[in-house]
Formats: C-alpha cells, sequence, structure tokens
C-alpha cells in the first residue's frame, strides 16, 4: 500500500482547548478517521500530535501484519511542522523539540519512506473538519 496521511490540530485562542485530526487513505479507499480532543494546548503542539497518533496507528498496523505498506505521503496544512520535519527549520521551541524527536523515532521504527508535503488548508478540508469535531466547532 501507498498510504496518504493527513493530519490537522488546532486550538481554540491559542493556546486553548485543542483537537487533532487524521485520515488514512490509499487512493480512494479510506481506512481510518480519528478525531481527539487533546486538552489545553497550542496549535502547534496540537499539529505535531496529530502527526504523532497517525504515525503510531499507521506503525501499529504494521506491526500486527494487518497493513503491508510501501510508503508513507503525509499532507497538513502546517508549513512550521513540515518544514521542521523535513529539517528545513530549526526546532526551537522545547515542547516542539521533544514532539519532533518523538516523529524522528516514530519514522525509525516504521523504516519505510515518508514524505511531507504542505498543503493550503482548503486542500486539508476533512481533517480540519475533524479537528473542528473533537473541539466542538
Amino acid at each position: 500500500m501507498k498510504l496518504t496521511v493527513h493530519t490537522d490540530g488546532g486550538s481554540l485562542n491559542n493556546p486553548g482547548q485543542a483537537g487533532i485530526g487524521f485520515l488514512i487513505h490509499e487512493g480512494t479507499t479510506l481506512f481510518h478517521t480519528h478525531s481527539e480532543a487533546i486538552g489545553i494546548a497550542s496549535n502547534n503542539v496540537a499539529e505535531y500530535t496529530a502527526l504523532i497518533r497517525a504515525l503510531t496507528y499507521i506503525k501499529e498496523q504494521i506491526s500486527s501484519g494487518k497493513w503491508t505498506v510501501e510508503s508513507i505521503l503525509v499532507k497538513a496544512d502546517s508549513e512550521l511542522m513540515i518544514k521542521q520535519v523535513t529539517g528545513l527549520y530549526k526546532v526551537k521551541n522545547a515542547d516542539l523539540r521533544a514532539l519532533h524527536s518523538q516523529v524522528k523515532i516514530l519514522e525509525m521504527e516504521i523504516g519505510i519512506p515518508i514524505t511531507y508535503q504542505h498543503v493550503l488548508r482548503h486542500l486539508n478540508a476533512e481533517a480540519d473538519a475533524l479537528v473542528k469535531k473533537a473541539v466542538g466547532r
């Protein structure tokens, strides 16, 4: 399988009540969606948390033998997160540094190619809707 993952995270009042959402699909086949309130957090923490939850879910499916995955394409509307995980930006914030490290560990544990792509918000509408559902908007 060649998976595409759309992730999003957001908070009301930044920081404030935060939520995450992600979708995992291959082509037009949707495999999984997730929406979750994560408590008080910043937008950036929520964005990273969504990515971590998505990669963790994929890792669990691969480890259990349910999925055989060739590659993963992650699409997110957080330009900061995408540029940090691809190494274009340094991670200066201590909270984000810990989350960034979790992403890098998951990448190694999954052990298959993961590509990251920044997309405009309107191209990430389904993940955004899952965030809004999580925070009750």
